[in-house]
């Protein structure tokens, strides 16, 4: 199991794309490259990924409208725009849908290189405040992570064992997004197999029975990627 972080690049010049492939597979990175904005649609949904690079000028569908796509299906992972043109308004346009950042070509592969782990770096910081959060309250519940108390409006608490509780705390970060399966079960059960998937399955079963007394609350199995908890 690669524990490299995934990259998606969509890039229609092939050669560019495979030089950018080369050189970021060179730094560590699980690089995933697809030629036109339909063929990185379908690979966004076949992976999970922690960043993606998307060219603006491309056949079929262009990088915003993939990049719209994108945040339809995940608000929050990272996109890196990259562009033969420096317009203002295509810029302003790119920053609107969600991105991280901009690169105008021709640039130089260290600087990308540089805003990567800039954004990546921040991701994590951003990730290890939430994971240090004790008290959450959604829709109707009320958790206590430390304690495992979880509460639905006035009602006694329940206690939630320790497997349940970090998995509820995970959700909760990744709220109205994906828990990947993998992330979940390096964390929880330090294993990735079918027999740890499959307790993870029973897990997110209970869960979805203590949490079903609030018809707002949903826990959707995405394919071969995760879970996503939404309120």
């Amino acid at each position: 199991m690669s524990l490299k972080k995934k990259i998606l690049i969509v890039e229609d010049d092939p050669n560019f794309g495979s030089i950018l492939k080369d050189y970021l597979s060179l730094h560590s990175f699980d690089i995933i490259l697809a030629k036109n904005g339909i063929e990185g649609l379908e690979k966004f949904k076949k992976y999970s990924y922690d960043l993606c690079i998307l060219d603006v000028m491309m056949p079929f569908k262009d990088g915003f409208s993939l990049a719209t796509d994108i945040r339809s299906i995940n608000s929050e992972v990272p996109l890196i725009f990259l562009t033969a043109k420096s317009l203002k308004e295509d810029i302003i346009k790119g920053f609107k849908i969600g991105a991280d950042d901009y690169l105008i070509k021709p640039f130089d592969s260290e600087v990308l290189l540089l805003k990567i782990k800039s954004i990546l770096k921040r991701k994590i910081s951003i990730k290890k405040n939430l994971e240090n959060k004790i008290d959450y309250k959604f829709s109707s519940f009320k958790y206590n992570s430390k304690f495992r108390k979880l509460q639905f409006l006035n009602e006694k608490p329940i206690s939630l064992s320790p497997k349940e509780g970090k998995l509820l705390t995970l959700l909760l970060n990744n709220i109205n997004d994906l828990t990947s399966r993998e992330e979940a079960l390096i964390k929880i059960w330090n294993d990735e197999n079918y027999f740890t998937s499959r307790s993870m399955d029973v897990y997110i079963t209970k869960i979805r029975k203590y949490l079903s007394k609030d018809p707002n609350i949903k826990i959707e199995n995405i394919h071969g990627k995760g879970f996503k908890f939404s309120v």
